[in-house]
């Protein structure tokens, strides 16, 4: 126990990543130099042999070469995938995977932060088959709707913002509804949003920004989609990967019967 390190691997969803390890000087494994940082810890981690999956807390202290408080405060490793081991840094032993998965909620204190990791095999409780509905399943562009997004995306610069509504030097119009806005520059860069609303140069998304959005801010704006099957057909000619039965019978058929109301 002398010689045992914990290793962290932590990648966030725009690319970005640490490698850390609790022992006092670097560690190289599987050709990552993982550098000290004996103030991460792992708060509690649980294993099991049933199917019940993997989770653990990290805790630990802040510091502007690991993990800041202010990417933190901005949501910039929700979601980072998360990989821990623990290793014998004297011998040339394997390393032994503790949990591997996400980070979920996290949460700061002063010049500390906590947060709980979900592991992989949470996505069991998912449900094994999709449910049906009239309205596509897939993610606009995925492999699944396999929309091409190239020339579907327009760069503008703020003007203005106030209380989840940008104000931009262009107009853009409706094909932009339910699309992808993107920060680039600023306090929020690379943070990505949804678009609610467009009139114009005006678009309103959904999530409030945490940091401030400054005048000449360049953002990024990708198109969006509705789901719905004639967006689809009308827009994108893309029937034959519509995921959805917009032609299965609803509730509403028990009550089509002679003499009904509606």
């Amino acid at each position: 126990l002398t010689s045992l390190a914990l290793c962290w691997t932590i990648e966030r969803a725009d690319g970005a990543g640490l490698a850390l390890t609790s022992h006092d000087q670097a560690v190289v494994r599987d050709g990552v130099v993982h550098v000290p940082s004996p103030g991460i810890v792992p708060a509690s981690v649980s294993r099991g042999l049933g199917l019940d999956p993997p989770s653990g807390e990290v805790a630990g202290s802040l510091s502007s070469e690991a993990l800041a408080e202010q990417d933190l405060a901005l949501g910039r490793w929700d979601g980072a995938r998360v990989r821990l081991a623990a290793l014998d840094w004297a011998t040339p032993e394997p390393t032994a995977d503790l949990i591997a998965g996400e980070i979920g909620a996290v949460s700061t204190k002063g010049e500390s932060f906590s947060a709980d990791l979900s592991g992989a095999a949470a996505a069991l409780d998912e449900a094994v088959c999709p449910s049906t509905s009239p309205h596509c399943r897939a993610q606009f562009g995925d492999k699944q709707c396999r929309i091409d997004l190239g020339g579907r995306s327009a760069s503008a610069f703020v003007a203005s913002c106030e209380n989840g509504e940008i104000t931009l030097d262009r107009a853009f119009d409706e094909r932009f509804l339910l699309g992808r806005l993107r920060y680039m520059s600023g306090e929020n860069c690379g943070i990505t949003t949804v678009i609610i609303a467009v009139d114009g140069a005006t678009v309103r998304v959904r999530d409030i920004p945490r940091g401030t959005v400054e005048s000449g801010c360049r953002v990024e704006l990708r198109e969006g989609c509705d789901k719905r099957f004639e967006t689809c057909v009308e827009r994108f000619d893309n029937a034959v990967n519509f995921r959805g039965e917009p032609h299965l019978p609803g509730a509403d058929l028990l009550t089509r019967y002679p003499g009904a109301q509606g």
